[in-house]
This record gives C-alpha cells, structure tokens and sequence, in this order.
C-alpha cells in the first residue's frame, strides 16, 4: 500500500491588491502537482498493481519527453 499522508494546501495573499483569480490559479497549481485529485480518483476503484506500474511508467515516459523538448527548445534559441 502506499504512503497516507494527510495533504495541506494552502495559499496565502502575496500582497494586499493580489486578485482572487491569481490566488485560485497558484492553488489549482499546487493541488495539480501534488496529485491530489488524481489520488482521489484511483482509491474509487480498485487497480491491479500490474496497471498501476503500467500507467505510472508511460506518465513518467511523457513527463521525460516534456522536458527533453523544452530543454530542445532552450538550445535552439541560443
């Protein structure tokens, strides 16, 4: 089983005149990196291990292409 830890999010002003639209764009942001509502969505029903490794290794496969084509990116425009 995996690791329940209980999750706080939670964003704060940066300063007095910061829009509400900002502050709901940062915690969308937060709660998305933290996979929140993805973790939810899996404890719905029950996963085979064999699926779990499976989905999690093409999420990492997609993740790693991301990254190689914004670092492509970078080079190309230096």
């Amino acid at each position: 089983m995996g690791k329940k830890r209980p999750v706080h999010v939670s964003v704060k002003p940066r300063h007095r005149d910061e829009p509400p639209e900002k502050l709901i764009k940062r915690f969308m942001k937060k709660v998305k990196n933290e996979r929140i509502i993805e973790k939810a969505l899996e404890r719905r029903r029950f996963v085979k291990p064999s699926i779990k490794r499976r989905k999690e290794k093409i999420r990492r496969q997609k993740l790693l292409e991301k990254l190689k084509m914004k670092q492509k990116q970078l080079l190309d425009e230096k």
